[in-house]
């Protein structure tokens, strides 16, 4: 005698489908309420800033709370040096720690090594920032800095490249210690994006002579350039937003005398960091407010970047295809 099937559980009606569907619907919409009320707060804290210095804080280098005479531009160039240093340097860093974990690495080691990538990501960013005032910049001023000025000092552009004072505090270290804490985001999401390329399309290529560096180029990032530029998206968010390890060295200097690598500087969350707890209340709380709402349009504008460049890349695939 056969045992009967078993019985299936019976499937959810229509009134299940819809409240799931108002739940999606509603954590859709409760994000994008939220974002709009983030601008709303921001704008109406930074309003006494907006309505008296209005487009000219973007461009003004004065930063004077005792003549209530305020400026963004120092903060600003500081937040996007540094950013952009720590993108130069982390992004080819980061892909190549994902190429070698994806395709070079012998199989005992690609754990272990991509355990410890990500256990830097667990690093606390004030450890970074005291790791960095304390034992890099003294080693960034003696081994690269005072060697630079020796060698440079003389030459009219890049003497002012290099100048400032010989304590390793600056745009350059800033930037470098960013770029150390945002590799782990970009090399995990690399390696997990490139270990997602179906193995058939790799072995294919292989097997038609590609080299390493071929199969990569025209099969792994093609198929997984979405992640890439997410990825990357992601570590540059992360330097943006960064403020502890950057109040540490990058110096926290609210005058841009010179385009200098090494000058003392300051970002706006580092500026938002230093003062806003002693910040009184009227221009001084809302040019740091109005700071706060540049740097969200900041992130908005990198954001929309992105999204174009990826569809850029999709229309040149449909022409080539």
């Amino acid at each position: 005698m056969t045992n009967p099937p078993p019985s299936k559980s019976a499937r959810s009606g229509p009134l299940a489908d819809r409240i799931f569907g108002w739940v999606a619907k509603g954590a859709a919409l409760f994000t994008l309420v939220v974002l709009i009320a983030i601008l709303a707060s921001l704008t109406m804290s930074a309003w006494p800033a907006i309505n008296k210095f209005g487009l000219g804080f973007l461009t003004s280098t004065t930063w004077d709370p005792v003549k209530e005479d305020f400026g963004g531009l120092v903060m600003i160039y500081g937040t996007v040096m540094t950013s952009a240093i720590a993108l130069l340097i982390a992004v080819p860093v980061s892909f190549g720690i994902a190429l070698f974990l994806t395709e070079l690495s012998p199989a005992w080691l690609k754990r272990p090594l991509g355990t410890a990538i990500e256990l830097l990501a667990a690093v606390p960013s004030i450890v970074y920032g005291m790791w960095g005032l304390l034992v890099f910049s003294p080693v960034l001023s003696t081994y690269v800095q005072q060697p630079l000025q020796k060698a440079f000092g003389d030459v009219p552009l890049l003497g002012s490249l290099f100048s400032g004072a010989p304590v390793g505090i600056g745009i350059l270290s800033a930037g470098i210690i960013l770029a150390i804490m945002i590799i782990p985001f970009i090399a995990s999401v690399m390696r997990d994006v490139f270990e997602v390329t179906p193995t058939l399309l790799k072995e294919s290529a292989y097997g038609l002579g590609a080299t390493t560096w071929e199969v990569v180029s025209t099969v792994v990032l093609p198929y997984t350039k979405a992640g890439v530029v997410g990825g990357i998206m992601l570590g540059l968010g992360r330097a943006i937003g960064e403020t502890m390890a950057i109040t540490f060295v990058i110096g926290n200097f609210n005058q841009l005398n010179s385009l200098s690598l090494f000058e003392a500087a300051n970002s706006i969350t580092s500026a938002l960091a230093n003062e806003f707890a002693e910040a009184g209340e009227g221009l001084h709380q809302g040019a740091l407010m109005y700071l706060g709402l540049v740097l969200f349009f900041i992130t908005f504008v990198v954001l929309a970047l992105s999204k174009i460049l990826l569809a850029q890349l999709k229309k040149n695939e449909g022409v080539k295809t």
